[in-house]
């Protein structure tokens, strides 16, 4: 008996045990799956924020830029000898000979050739022989006016008479200075046989040559001579429209040519057309360049730097910020709480990485730099750059800008 009662008190101690075990143990599992759909419920979230954090632009900003600019236009010119003169003869004729050859120096009223015109030569001996003969017609019509005279007193000859002699004696006077006019035009023309040079200059150009016929005064076809003074030098550059009110009268180039590469030349804006060229829309400009060396030749292309003047510092931002649309030209700025406002603008001047606004925006209007695509209105945007918190960039900020 003493044996099965023990048996008997344990079983049900063993139960209990057990019940407390599984409750224990499905509490633990419950808090397992909770505290795992909690995790992932919060992974979720998190995951969720990070995404939307991600899909919001990060845009670079700064606020347009109003310090003093020097901006330089670079064109291309045409250098042109500051005088050209083509030479023709102004005789016909053989061409005898030539003293000047091409790049030759000449003098002012130096003889660079002649041409030999016989038909002149002829024209001029009858016209002078013609002259002895009006002179000697009209000696003898005063002379016999004179004889009549004399004979008035005693009406051997009648008044009528007198004037008739005295009308004669004025058409062979009139007759002698027509021949005298003829004759000096002949020998005024037979001076133009030998040709010479107008101004002193080099010879650029020889398009005739010993024996050649020469046809005088037409002044068609190829220059006997073309004769040009290059000690100083005109440089025609074409100024676009928008830019002419700052080029003014007096202001400097900085002038290079590709044959001499590693040099520069001083050149001042003399004159302009004031007129714009319907086709190109440009107005020509005429700079002064002096050559005392002959360096430089006329003819050649050269690469004109123009410093633009300006009496104003308007706002001016990278050339990258602008949007060309169906809306026209837009900058798109940053509100103060982040978001892309788009506005519309206004180009002064195209000066290459900058352009000047002449309107459409404020001095402290944070604007995106480079805009990416599909921005619109309203879209949340995070900001960087040395405008982001609405600041002004500093000095040295628009240094880098402007070297960039």
């Amino acid at each position: 008996m003493s044996t099965e009662k023990p048996i008997e008190q344990t079983a049900p101690v063993s139960r209990r045990k057990l019940g407390v075990a599984g409750v224990v143990g499905l509490v633990v599992a419950g808090s397992v799956v909770v505290t795992g759909i909690m995790a992932r419920a919060k992974t979720e979230t998190d995951l969720k924020s990070w995404t939307a954090e991600q899909a919001v632009p990060s845009v670079a900003v700064a606020v347009p830029g109003s310090r003093p600019l020097k901006p330089v236009l670079d064109l291309p010119g045409r250098l042109e000898a500051y005088s050209r003169a083509p030479i023709f003869a102004r005789v016909s004729g053989y061409l005898k000979s030539w003293d000047a050859d091409m790049g030759a120096q000449v003098k002012a009223g130096q003889v660079i050739a002649e041409v030999d015109a016989p038909d002149l030569d002829q024209q001029l001996l009858q016209a002078r022989a013609d002259l002895i003969s009006q002179q000697s017609s009209a000696k003898l019509s005063e002379a016999t006016l004179n004889r009549r005279k004399t004979l008035v007193a005693s009406n051997f000859v009648s008044a009528q008479e007198i004037d008739e002699r005295t009308a004669d004696l004025n058409n062979r006077r009139a007759a002698v200075k027509s021949g005298e006019a003829n004759v000096q035009r002949l020998e005024a023309l037979a001076d133009y046989k030998k040709i010479t040079a107008p101004f002193d200059g080099i010879v650029t150009q020889r398009n005739t040559d010993v024996g050649a016929l020469i046809s005088g005064g037409t002044g068609t076809g190829a220059a006997m001579f073309v004769i040009s003074d290059i000690s100083k030098l005109r440089v025609y550059v074409d100024v676009p429209q928008n830019f002419v009110p700052s080029v003014r009268i007096g202001t400097k180039a900085t002038i290079t040519v590709p044959d001499h590469p590693n040099e520069t030349f001083e050149a001042t804006v003399e004159a302009s057309s004031r007129a714009v060229d319907i086709g190109s829309g440009t107005t020509r400009m005429q700079l002064r360049l002096d050559n005392p060396g002959g360096k430089l030749m006329p003819g050649g292309f050269a690469n004109v730097k123009l410093a633009l003047a300006g009496n104003t510092a308007p706002l001016h931002i990278p050339a990258s910020a602008l949007i060309l649309g169906a809306q026209g030209l837009r900058v798109a700025t940053v509100t103060p709480d982040d978001k892309i406002a788009f506005k519309t603008v206004t180009i002064a001047r195209d000066l290459g990485r900058e352009i000047e606004i002449s309107s459409g925006l404020a001095a402290d209007d944070r604007i995106v730099t480079a805009p990416p695509d599909g921005l619109v209105d309203g879209d949340k945007v995070r900001v960087s750059g040395p405008a982001a918190k609405g600041g002004k960039p500093t000095a040295e900020t628009e240094k880098k800008e402007v070297k960039g």
